[in-house]
């Protein structure tokens, strides 16, 4: 029996189902099903479906009479034969580590169920969404008051960033709504979530999340049918919490709970300033491939170092709300470097000169900078010509700017570098490497100046 089942509803989704089912053959994770349920297609959709399920047995297409996502959810769920279920859309697709990512957090810790951070895709544009921000496993409540900070948010409400375990689905006799059409995922999580005592929290990216889908508005609701389907949902939302805290605890919340009201469901627009930025699709960071981590050579030695230091920046980021262009330039500047003018800055980070300007705007609006004092002697008609000749050969220079001590305990995270570059050396053996180390850069160096 496979280990996972992933389920996908198919409806007219001719145009982006391969990029969909292509993703999850591609995984680096094998154990698993893969049910193609074509929800009564009238397009190509189903012919392609077929072509899949006849080149790799792991695949079942099924064809059936259009019915809906939800109760497509439930058909695939009831045929399900995987010990944990994935759910994707077919106009969206993962990450190529996105089912061993999930496979490797719940077999790691026990835990229930597992949520974990996404993309978000915009035509070109593509940013990082997560909304808890430690790495691990926290209990049911923890995970409810978490979920009372933004609750109508994409992140909780939908399937497709969540691994569930089929035992509980199957006990409880849990299954998607198909009554109403608004927020039914988020429902399902809900009921899903009453059961289960603890949930591992993945700070990694595991899907592409395409922004075409619809709303209520554009699916031509009435008013009435609308709040209708709100006060369900709420109704829902509200005996949740109540079944979570028990009546004492929940009348200390209701407040909060109530907040409900007022949210808006979104999925995780991600302000450049205040969140981790957007980046063209593709430039996302992603794992390096096993072939690339075997590889020998001076190139491959540099690249490697180069994303293991891309990646620690990425992560520094997301747990601070920063970008990762950020960081690299804050842990720059922590260097006390000195005498580099603003263009080679640029070109040792490997940043255009906006980037790095726009990168320390940034910064200093967060405080996490100290600009560099102002003397405008020149104001005073103090300056002498030699001095006017000094200062203007100085413009190009760097800045000096300094970082504030909330930034010293962020850039501390890094210090994970070393761990990772000096596991299992003793004491000596580091000492003998940062000599030899040493030696090495002084002939590089040596060999720049010829």
């Amino acid at each position: 029996m496979p280990l996972v089942s992933i389920i996908i509803p198919v409806y007219n989704a001719e145009k982006t189902i391969d990029r969909c089912v292509d993703s999850v053959l591609n995984q680096t994770y094998k154990d698993f099903e893969l049910l193609l349920l074509d929800d009564g297609s009238t397009d190509g959709s189903g012919g392609i479906c077929d072509g899949y399920a006849k080149k790799d047995p792991r695949i079942r297409a099924v064809h059936k009479e259009n019915s809906g996502v939800s109760d497509t959810r439930n058909q695939g769920i009831a045929m399900a034969k995987g010990e944990y279920l994935q759910f994707l859309d077919s106009d969206d697709w993962l990450m190529p580590n996105g089912t061993e990512s999930f496979v490797r957090a719940v077999t790691s810790c026990p835990c229930d169920m597992v949520i974990a951070d996404f993309y978000r895709v915009v035509g070109e544009r593509v940013s990082q969404k997560g909304d808890i921000q430690r790495e691990g496993v926290i209990d049911r409540e923890e995970y409810a008051v978490q979920m009372m900070q933004k609750p109508a948010d994409f992140y909780y409400g939908v399937l497709w960033n969540k691994f569930y375990k089929r035992s509980v689905i199957e006990n409880y006799g849990i299954k998607m709504d198909t009554a109403i059409n608004w927020c039914e995922d988020f429902l399902f999580n809900l009921e899903y979530v009453r059961h289960i005592s603890r949930v591992y929290v993945l700070r990694v990216p595991v899907y592409y999340y395409v922004k075409t889908k619809g709303s209520l508005v554009t699916q031509g609701l009435s008013v009435k049918k609308t709040i209708q389907m709100k006060r369900t949902v709420f109704a829902y939302y509200n005996a949740f919490y109540k079944d979570v805290f028990g009546e004492e605890e929940y009348e200390k919340w209701k407040g909060r709970i109530y907040g409900f009201l007022l949210d808006a469901a979104g999925d995780g627009t991600v302000l450049s300033l205040s969140g981790t930025g957007s980046c063209r699709l593709g430039d996302e960071r992603g794992n390096v491939s096993e072939s690339v981590q075997q590889g020998e050579g001076v190139f491959f030695d540099l690249y490697r170092e180069r994303q293991l230091w891309e990646k620690l920046f990425d992560t520094v980021a997301v747990r601070h709300s920063m970008t990762a262009v950020d960081v690299k330039v804050l842990y720059f500047l922590n260097q006390q470097y000195k005498g580099c003018t603003e263009k080679e800055t640029a070109a040792v980070l490997n940043l255009s000169r906006m980037a790095l300007s726009a990168a320390l705007q940034r910064l200093l609006a967060l405080k996490l900078l100290i600009p560099p004092p102002r003397q405008d002697r020149r104001m005073k008609g103090e300056y002498t010509d030699r001095e006017k000749q000094q200062e203007d050969k100085k413009k190009a220079a760097m800045k000096e700017y300094r970082v504030t001590q909330e930034a010293e305990e962020i850039l501390s995270e890094l210090l994970f570098l070393e761990q990772v570059l000096y596991g299992g050396f003793s004491k000596e053996e580091i000492e003998t490497y940062e000599m030899l180390d040493e030696k090495r850069r002084k002939n590089i160096k040596a060999a720049l100046r010829i």
